[in-house]
């Protein structure tokens, strides 16, 4: 590992500071589950580390005005993965947080590093993304709102620049009645980077049983996290049929493109997706009727 200035900053405004001062030359740390192990085989090789542990404007969980949640980025994954709070139809957060990592890494990481790090394979990511979730961005001087859709550029790159943190997710209220499903493939349900990772929040009508609303979102079978939409195109306002799950599975399936490595070809990941979206739709529906 390469020698580094470590710097603390206590207050947001002091971060943003040694930002702008030191730009390219530092890193932001957090849970450091991943950066310290970049370091420490030189494939991040920062002059400064900027640690933000101790910015009390940066840890926590609030209840929003419009009835969602405000999600800081400090908070320890193992807090969202048993925060009773996130309930109903915030479910899937703490369901898609139990899968990531051991027990020793979930008390470790934090949700700003798992969004901020661009993991295609991230946990966290597709259960916000069907949440509609908005990040907020500070800089010196400035704070911009972004849907998370939009914050991932590619693998490992996000739209921040060197001198800005990411400040808050704010997941709004989801629709009433809906609910979340994250289903994860991978060789160990945790411990492992997901194979496959396939999030689903439903909207529908209980009689007849009509899809109102549904998003789709999947993980680590393309350069980011990705919602479907040709997959939420052939269930929005029609029945939900076995057939129609099974096609709109398919049509998941289609708009993956995942790549061939260690945890397997690229199409044994896009048949495992077909399977994966099928059941985490019928999951969904499923627990919507209160059958699990």
């Amino acid at each position: 590992m390469r020698g580094f200035e470590y710097l603390c900053p206590t207050t947001l405004p002091e971060a943003l500071s040694l930002l702008r001062t030191h730009c390219d030359q530092a890193k932001i740390l957090a849970g450091g589950t991943d950066l310290l192990i970049q370091m420490k085989v030189d494939e991040v090789k920062p002059r400064y580390l900027v640690d933000l542990k101790r910015i009390r404007a940066l840890q926590g969980f609030d209840h929003a005005p419009d009835g969602g949640v405000t999600i800081y980025p400090l908070t320890r994954i193992a807090d969202l993965a048993s925060m009773d709070d996130l309930n109903g139809a915030f479910s899937i957060l703490r369901e898609a947080a139990q899968t990531v990592g051991s027990v020793q890494i979930r008390n470790r990481a934090t949700i700003g590093g798992n969004v901020c790090r661009a993991a295609p394979s991230a946990d966290l990511v597709p259960a916000l993304l069907v949440l509609n979730s908005q990040i907020k961005i500070m800089g010196a001087g400035q704070e911009r709102w972004v849907p998370i859709a939009e914050f991932f550029v590619g693998p490992g790159r996000t739209i921040l620049h060197p001198h800005e943190i990411l400040a808050a997710i704010h997941v709004p209220l989801p629709p009433s009645g809906g609910r979340g499903v994250y289903l994860k493939l991978g060789p160990r349900q945790t411990m492992d980077l997901a194979t496959v990772g396939v999030a689903v929040f439903l909207v529908m009508d209980s009689d007849p049983a009509i899809c109102r609303d549904i998003r789709i979102a999947i993980a680590s079978v393309a350069p980011k996290p990705m919602r479907s939409f040709e997959a939420e195109k052939v269930l929005i306002g029609n029945p939900l049929s076995q057939g129609l799950i099974s096609q709109a599975a398919k049509n998941a399936s289609l708009e993956s493109s995942p790549i061939t490595d260690v945890y397997g070809p690229d199409w044994y990941k896009r048949e495992m997706v077909e399977v994966f979206a099928k059941r985490a739709i019928s999951a969904a529906k499923d627990r919507i009727r209160g059958k699990n």
